[in-house]
């Protein structure tokens, strides 16, 4: 299992917006509006770092709205 942080950042006044469709994308477990250079962090599971890219990221990377994302996989120490 893979965990990762994805920061996005949206167009101005899409933030609430793209927070909801967000949540329905597969393998979101959490997503926050916040403060600073990124408008959401985003929460995501899959089995592999492959399926976490294709069936996560990049349909997120696909919705109306967002400019900009960072992906940060979790490490296990």
């Amino acid at each position: 299992m893979v965990s990762a942080y994805i920061l996005i950042q949206t167009e101005v006044g899409k933030a609430g917006h793209v927070t909801e469709m967000v949540r329905g994308i597969e393998g979101i477990v959490s997503v926050d509006p916040v403060t600073g250079p990124y408008d959401i962090v985003a929460r995501a599971e899959a089995q592999d770092l492959d399926l976490l890219a294709k069936g996560t990221v990049m349909p997120m990377q696909e919705l109306d709205g967002i400019t900009r994302t960072l992906t940060c996989p979790i490490l296990q120490l």
